[in-house]
């Protein structure tokens, strides 16, 4: 059992070859790094959400402070002022 000889190849074959190859690594590398960018992408459309859901958990907590603060002092003025309209009469 022996090896058959190889044919030797044409100079225009191993430039085609060696292209072809050039190719599909290119390609290769395009679509490793078309999908590192969607990665990238898919992460920042979830922090933009996340800063989204934090700004209006701090929006509602903000309106929420501020109607108590509010209310608080209605409560303070009118509800002194009524006990002391009631103590007088």
């Amino acid at each position: 059992m022996g090896y058959s000889k190889m044919e030797k190849e044409d100079q225009e074959e191993i430039i085609h070859r060696r292209a072809q190859f050039l190719i599909y690594k290119v390609l290769q590398q395009a679509d490793f790094s078309g999908q590192r960018k969607k990665q990238s992408n898919l992460l920042g459309i979830r922090i933009s959400k996340m800063k989204v859901k934090i700004g209006n958990r701090l929006r509602k907590m903000r309106k929420k402070m501020m109607s108590h603060l509010r209310l608080s002092s209605w409560k303070r003025l009118f509800g002194a002022a009524g006990r002391l309209v009631i103590n007088v009469l």
